[in-house]
This record gives structure tokens, sequence and C-alpha cells, in this order.
């Protein structure tokens, strides 16, 4: 079924929901779809039969996004799913990203390719572990542009109530500040996604909200620019072996253009291979552009010889990386850090998709409330610090001033994201 806004040559946008475990975020996908004409009622009815004999009544929403089997039985979202839908203005992929913490691995890749998020805040519960810090990771990650929607503002106790709604976005915007937001321009809408209230139709049950629906707060986005006057850098998600075709690398393009027939080289890994055919959306094009999500097949590489976390880009303008025995330095933030650490700490970097351990070398500087000090003998969470690092094995990383989207990474330790920062200056030997 098609929507009425279907129109494929539109500019193409992500967007990713993000959020607390629980908070309605496939739900609110589901909804968000339903409701604007992309998918039809029975579909959700059969997933509401197939979650009600499965106990989890009212999931029928939330299963339009959660396919996988497992998720239906554990009743959250593991995996990053795909789904297409229309505004007025835009072409979108929607990106679910799981928010369940074992699964913030693949939160990561799916913030790492939006433009814009819709952040999850349920009214009853407020802020929580993972609102916090997903919204630290999308800041990191480059995402811009955010829309706050405070959902299931019908359940009890919460009732709708205004002071409720304000007290959420009190919370919300206090977080965003930390992350480096500015809350003022930030859209925060009171929601239920479970009864469709300002998802895409207007709800009657807040008459003190003046503000967009989600539907309408999403069409609002602007569109951020194109980097395609820079040099070609396509961080690898994915490498498939496809019989009859070959192998076909898949990710987003970052930065500058791919073009069918040219040659590009893979860092890391330092392989090098001819584009033979781009496909975009089930379709084949001569070029893509920054934003684009592609799978591009290439001419005599096998697929082990290129992996998840190369940045692929031309052979004149190399994709950077730093080898096991060269160092680049970064400033960091450290979010949450259970004690606190110092030279030789190795926790693993997550920088668009690569995932490296990566140990801390010098502590060259560090800034917190107390002031700056050079050379710190170890810090602790809330300190702001200047590190030089070294990777363990080779990682595909940019400076900042060169390549912002590729300068940014996230370091996580213990299953928690306990630090996040830039890379300002690559040192090659």
């Amino acid at each position: 079924m098609g929507s009425q806004w279907e129109d494929r040559s539109k500019s193409h946008l992500n967007i990713v929901f993000i959020g607390h475990v629980d908070h309605g975020k496939s739900t609110t996908v589901g909804r968000l779809l339903l409701d604007s004409g992309h998918i039809e009622g029975h579909v959700v009815e059969k997933n509401e039969k197939l979650a009600a004999e499965s106990g989890k009544a009212g999931f029928g929403l939330a299963y339009v996004m959660d396919g996988l089997k497992e998720e239906r039985e554990r009743g959250i979202t593991i995996d990053v799913a795909h789904k297409e839908f229309f505004t007025p203005n835009y072409y979108w992929t929607v990106i679910d990203a799981p928010g369940h913490r074992d699964f913030v691995k693949n939160m990561i890749t799916g913030a790492s390719q939006a433009d814009a998020a819709v952040l999850l805040c349920a009214a009853n519960d407020g802020v929580n572990s993972q609102t916090k810090e997903h919204a630290f990771l999308a800041r990191v990650l480059g995402v811009s542009q955010l829309i706050v929607h405070v959902n299931k503002m019908d359940i009890s106790g919460v009732d709708w109530s205004e002071d409720k709604y304000k007290a959420a976005c009190a919370e919300v915007s206090t977080l965003l500040k930390q992350a480096g937001y500015k809350p003022d321009d930030i859209p925060m809408i009171p929601a239920s996604s479970l009864n469709g209230d300002n998802v895409f139709n207007k709800s009657d049950k807040c008459p003190w909200y003046n503000g967009p629906t989600l539907f309408e707060a999403i069409d609002k986005v602007t569109m951020p620019p194109k980097p395609v006057d820079k040099a070609l850098r396509l961080p690898i998600q994915d490498v498939y072996k496809i019989s009859g075709i070959g192998t076909v690398p898949v990710g987003k393009i970052e930065t500058g253009t791919l073009n069918v027939g040219k040659t590009v080289v893979f860092n890391p890994s330092q392989k090098s291979a001819e584009v033979k055919s781009i496909e975009m959306h089930h379709t084949m094009v001569d070029r893509a552009e920054p934003g684009d999500n592609v799978g591009f097949n290439v001419r005599g590489l096998a697929a082990v010889d290129i992996r998840r976390g190369d940045v692929a880009g031309y052979t004149d303008s190399a994709p950077t990386f730093v080898r096991h025995d060269e160092t680049f330095v970064g400033q960091i933030s450290i979010m949450g850090i259970p004690k606190a650490v110092s030279v030789g700490y190795t926790p693993v970097f997550h920088a668009h998709t690569a995932q490296v351990a990566i140990r801390f070398l010098d502590l060259l500087e560090k800034t917190n409330k107390k002031g700056k000090e050079a050379n710190p003998s170890f810090l602790k969470t809330g300190d702001q610090a200047m590190i030089r690092f070294q990777p363990t094995k080779p990682f595909a990383i940019e400076q900042l001033e060169d390549f912002p989207q590729l300068a940014r990474f996230a370091i996580r330790d213990m299953g928690k994201t306990v630090a996040a920062g830039v890379c300002l200056k690559i040192e090659k030997k």
C-alpha cells in the first residue's frame, strides 16, 4: 500500500528512534506508519492477535518493526530494522534502534547513519539510564536534529497532566544541555503512541499544548548540507557474498560521491577494487551521494578481503587509519566511569562502523569544575580530557577539521558507554 506522499525522488533522510527500553520506540514507529497510511490496519490486527497469544497484548504496533522471532518472544528490539515512509517534504528511512542495554552496539550503528533522531521519554518514568546514554551517543555520532517524544501521557498517574509533561520536559532539557544540544530549539511533544495521540493525529486531550504532532515535527527537520565536494568516505557496515554478483560491501556515504567505474581503496584493509555497480533501495544507480545507504559490487575482491569498520575512498585521497604502532590525540568527555582510570586503560572505541580496543597512552590534560590540570595521573566521571591514544589494531579515523563525520567516537567498557569524544590529530609514523 502506498502513501499519499510517496515519491522516491524527494530528498532522502534517515531518522532513528532512540530512548530507554520500554518507553515505546517500536510502538511509536508502528503508530506513525499506520496512521500516516504506510501500513494497513489488518497488518496491525494480525500482529495484535500474535501478541495476545504470546501474552503480550498491546504489542501489535511494536511488531511492525520487531520482525525477529526472538524479539517478539522477549518483547524487545534487538537488531536495527529499516522501514521507509514519506512526509510532504521528505522520503525517510526509519531506523528503529534497540534501547535494551545489551544491544547498544547495534544502536550505535543505527544512530551513526541518522540525520535526525526522535528521543522517547515516558512521562511516568522520566529520564532513565539509557535515555542519558542515547542522548549523549546521538550527539557524539553527529545527529544534530532532535525531537523529544514525551510518551505514555495517557498512563494512570499522568492522565494528560500539564504539570507532569512540564516536569518531564525540564528533566530532559537538563540532560540535553549536558549532551551539548540546545533544548529551546527542540520540539517536545506530549503523546500516547499506543492510542495515537499527537503521533500523526492531533490529540484533543491536551488543550494546553499547541505545538506540532510527531509527524509534523519530523516533516519540519531541515536537510543537512551534503558534503559532495569533499573526498569520498564510505564506512562499511557489512560485506555480503551474493551469488551471481560477487562481493557486495554495504554502508552509508558520509562525504563525496561514489561512482561506477572508479577504483576505491578500503582502509585499514588496504585492498582496492573497481566499483562495478551500485544499488540503492533495490534500484541500480550510476552514482550515489552523502546520506545514501548503498550496496556496491567490487571487481576481484573476496568477501574476506574487506570488513565492517573499513572505510572506502578513492586512491587519490585514501581514508586515514592509525596503525597499532601509531597514535592519535583526542578530546573526550567522561560520562560514567565506575572508578578512576589512567594510562593503560584499554576500552573499546566505536567510530562510524569500527570497533577497536584502544589504549590510553598519555593523559595530556584534564578539565573539570576545579579547573585545568596538565598531565593528570587519573580521570573520573565528569572530566573532559585531552589524551594520546594507541589502537591495539589498525583503526580508521579522521581528524575533526578534515572529516568531522568520521572523527567522532564513543568509548564503551563492560556493557556501558563510558565516554565520548573526537579525534583532533593523527600522528602518523
